[in-house]
């Protein structure tokens, strides 16, 4: 690694990480990071998990139970140390940086969710991370009993029934048992990039944002399909005509066993693509 934040080598970085047997999650967003902003250096990140662990040695010691830890989680991130979100945090991108996180201490509920679950599982706790339909927390011992914990709103304690009703006013549907497993390491980090995407999809002058958010989505073990033919587009948006068309005509022959009119559709759009470099 250079003292620099290279591009290349953040993302050899977060390839290892994500196929690790037990992917680092504040790593994998700390190296997401340094891809976002190209100032951050190894002892910008080094730095981040130093934080990270200092906030870990100030959760009183012997904390025990469940309802125990989110109190006393509350009581050290939410209300000495701040972390808490408003509205305006979705509209900035820094909202889904660790490392901007840390210092802000503001961001989307998910990244705050990330914080609490490092610090707590440095402190010694059961903690997990739940991605219910539109809004990210924290649960604490078993699972089955959800003891959750918001902490966009600072760490507010949160029931069975309070997840039903975000569910209920997210989605307009019941909250599915398949909500409340416990996200992965892997899953939550897709999650924040499909953020860091719609965020940039909202502004098209942002497509770098967009591409370097989907090529570390590629990298992840599991994704979704489409993205290559995501990609493809946003080479093409951004000027690189023929790579776009290329990979779009590879994407359309993965189609052709699924959808074929699909297929040929995209093909056409490649054709499209590769008439725009005469």
């Amino acid at each position: 690694m250079t003292d620099g934040g290279d591009v290349t080598d953040w993302r050899r970085e977060f390839a290892e990480e994500a196929r690790a047997d037990r992917p680092d999650l504040a790593r994998l967003c700390l190296l997401l990071g340094a891809v976002a902003d190209p100032t951050v250096t190894q002892a910008d990140l080094d730095a981040a998990e130093i934080e990270l662990d200092r906030l870990a040695g100030l959760v009183p010691y012997g904390t025990r139970g469940a309802d125990a830890w989110v109190a006393a989680l509350a009581d050290l991130l939410g209300r000495h140390e701040g972390f808490q979100g408003v509205p305006a945090d979705y509209q900035r991108l820094e909202s889904s940086l660790l490392h901007e996180v840390l210092r802000r201490r503001r961001g989307l509920p998910i990244l705050l969710s990330v914080v609490w679950m490092e610090v707590a599982r440095r402190a010694g706790a059961h903690v997990y991370g739940l991605g219910l339909p539109g809004h990210f927390v924290v649960g604490f011992g078993d699972p089955e009993d959800l003891h959750l914990a918001d902490p966009f709103a600072g760490g507010r304690a949160m029931t069975g029934a309070d997840a039903e009703l975000l569910v209920a006013g997210a989605t307009g549907e019941a909250l599915d048992p398949s909500m409340l497993r416990p996200a992965t390491p892997a899953a939550i980090v897709l999650r924040v990039l499909n953020n860091i995407r719609a965020w940039a999809s909202a502004r098209p002058e942002r497509s770098d944002v967009a591409l370097w958010a989907v090529e570390l989505s590629l990298l992840l073990p599991s994704h979704p399909a489409r993205l290559r033919y995501e990609r493809a587009e946003l080479l093409v948006q951004r000027g690189d005509f023929l790579t776009g068309a290329a990979e779009m005509e590879a994407y359309a022959t993965i189609m052709d066993a699924v959808e074929p009119s699909a297929a040929e559709t995209i093909r056409r759009k490649a054709k499209a693509a590769r008439a725009l470099l005469n």
